[in-house]
């Protein structure tokens, strides 16, 4: 059965992306290991067109990522600063709703990605892409305050943190703002890879 993710990278120290992100820097000041190290990965460069990588056990988790995901949630700073790299043939290859106050007509690009911003809260944003996602998943991909609203309004079911033994020091945390009401978390699964440890957590509901 489908179910509604978050599947993020992480810092050790908790951290999504680093100081003043920005459409130059979309991960922010001193979070370039965040990204760096998937760059590098079979699975990753495929998605981008791209030959060579590693095939290894970072590779299929990413991969697989990627397989089970039929629709894409994220937030207007997270489509602002990647829509420039991302070009006409983003990675998503999916549909992606835009959580934003600022509408737009729906763009349709390349390779199945197609953009609808949706002006309405982050639940009406996971049930539009529920309704088009299949059998795959729905992937809210970030940035912090989007995955935060998710978490508030209880509509995530698995939480999965690719954790880079990297420390930032400072920028986007992924568990503030989450008021007193904080989701209790169930690990489910773990994996070793070269590059990250990837934590998989069910988020239970009362």
């Amino acid at each position: 059965m489908a179910i509604v993710t978050a599947d993020l990278m992480v810092s050790l120290d908790g951290f999504m992306a680093g100081t003043d992100v920005s459409v130059s820097k979309p991960g922010g000041e001193g979070a370039d290991a965040l990204h760096e190290w998937i760059a590098s990965l079979a699975s990753w460069r495929e998605r981008q067109g791209l030959s060579g990588g590693s095939r290894d056990r970072d590779s299929e988790v990413i991969g697989d990522w990627f397989d089970a995901t039929g629709a894409v949630v994220m937030g207007r700073m997270m489509y602002d600063t990647g829509e420039a790299h991302w070009g006409e043939d983003p990675p998503f290859r999916t549909p992606v709703f835009v959580l934003t106050h600022r509408p737009r007509p729906t763009l349709v690009k390349q390779g199945g990605t197609s953009f609808t911003f949706v002006t309405e809260d982050i639940r009406d944003a996971v049930e539009r892409a529920r309704a088009v996602a299949g059998d795959g998943n729905v992937d809210i991909a970030g940035g912090a305050d989007t995955v935060q609203q998710a978490l508030r309004a209880g509509v995530v079911d698995q939480l999965r943190l690719h954790v880079l033994p990297v420390l930032i020091g400072a920028g986007l945390r992924l568990f503030d703002n989450l008021g007193a009401d904080r989701p209790r978390l169930e690990q489910v699964g773990v994996a070793e890879g070269a590059g990250a440890a990837h934590l998989t957590y069910r988020v239970v509901r009362p």
